[in-house]
């Protein structure tokens, strides 16, 4: 513990991380949660994307220490690192990126709290709900959403049965977007 707080502690190796956060963002940009599924194609948008796709990731480390809790970390500091550099070269000048970091830090919190009281509940669609309510705000109804939680669910199950040992080498997969599987099942 004395280690990690002064900064003593061996770090993940960078490459892992790297190679874990590529795979994240490439699921969080599949064309179709952009054409075929109405997420906003916006900054915010693709913000929401990563954001649930890290959530996902960490849903899967979760309660695991070790190695995988250290990678989980480094991947969490890597990703608030890229939405701070995202919202400088949005234009937010100094004085105002604590500002939005703290927002959307607790945005992401919030979000991943949601998510996981859904899936942990199986509760389909009060995962489609909350989905709804952050990636589409004020939109009545957003069909789309199913095949959205649908993917979700399949995503924390394909998760699931991914090897630690993989994991901790940079190894992860998720599913398509285009295939919806287990529609219609609990979450």
């Amino acid at each position: 513990m004395f280690k990690r707080l002064f900064g003593l502690a061996p770090r993940p190796d960078p490459s892992v991380v790297d190679a874990l956060y590529d795979r994240i963002v490439a699921a969080a940009r599949q064309p179709a949660f952009y054409a075929q599924w109405d997420v906003p194609d916006t900054p915010l948008g693709r913000f929401e994307m990563v954001a649930l796709h890290v959530f996902l990731f960490l849903h899967r480390l979760r309660g695991v220490g070790g190695e995988a809790h250290d990678i989980a970390q480094q991947l969490t500091d890597d990703f608030f690192k890229e939405v701070e550099h995202s919202i400088r070269e949005l234009g937010v000048g100094d004085m105002g990126v604590p500002k939005r970091m703290k927002k959307l830090a607790g945005m992401f919190y919030g979000r991943a709290a949601a998510y996981g009281a859904a899936l942990d509940a199986g509760d389909r669609a009060a995962l489609a709900a909350a989905l709804t309510r952050n990636i589409r705000p004020g939109v009545e109804a957003w069909p789309q959403a199913d095949d959205l939680a649908a993917y979700v669910a399949a995503a924390r199950d394909d998760l699931a049965g991914q090897p630690l040992p993989a994991i901790c080498a940079g190894r992860i997969a998720f599913p398509a977007a285009a295939e919806p599987a287990g529609r219609g099942e609990a979450a």
